[in-house]
């Protein structure tokens, strides 16, 4: 058993393998039902990633001694951000084609569908939020992309104040994808 649980893609295939047994069992999965299942999957990451920042590395940092916090910016956070932006992307994918397969995405879009709707529109706001704020200026504040220490700090906060911004939005925008149904 220690052998699958030593190597993260030994552990994921073999998760992998267990879903495939449960669908065996139960009879497959549709084509809608395997995209919510990705959704479901890539929003977990993203969130939990957004609430390790905040809740986790971001309240952190200050206790960290100096001499330590290089390995967080050089090789956590940028590793932690990868994760972070391509589930974002990945969730806000999936989620448009589960409405879209499903037939709300205008409904859900256009506000008819109003819970679905208002969680996917938080969404889309936060996942712009990722993709164009908080990573342009990660790179900056991580040394990713080179600048004055005046812009690297400034980028840092800007960087936090909008990651903060989209947990306080994951709020609602759970509540809103969870009501729905």
């Amino acid at each position: 058993m220690g052998i699958i649980f030593q190597s993260l893609g030994r552990t994921v295939t073999v998760g992998v393998v267990l879903l495939a047994i449960v669908m065996g069992v139960t009879g497959g999965m549709d084509p809608i039902n395997g995209l919510r299942w990705a959704h479901t999957i890539s929003g977990v990451l993203w969130i939990g990633l957004l609430y390790y920042f905040n809740f986790v590395q971001i309240p952190s940092m200050p206790k960290i001694p100096d001499e330590h916090k290089p390995a967080i910016g050089k090789v956590i956070a940028p590793t932690a951000l990868f994760w972070f932006r391509w589930a974002a992307l990945a969730t806000v994918v999936t989620g448009l084609g589960v409405a879209a397969g499903a037939g709300y995405l205008v409904e859900a879009l256009t506000l008819k569908t109003q819970m679905i709707g208002i969680g996917m529109w938080l969404a889309l706001v936060m996942a712009f939020n990722v993709w164009f704020i908080i990573w342009p200026n990660q790179k900056k504040a991580l040394g990713i992309v080179v600048v004055e220490a005046a812009d690297k700090a400034k980028a840092a906060r800007l960087a936090m104040l909008t990651s903060r911004f989209n947990t306080m939005l994951s709020i609602p925008m759970l509540y809103c994808m969870i009501a729905q149904s």
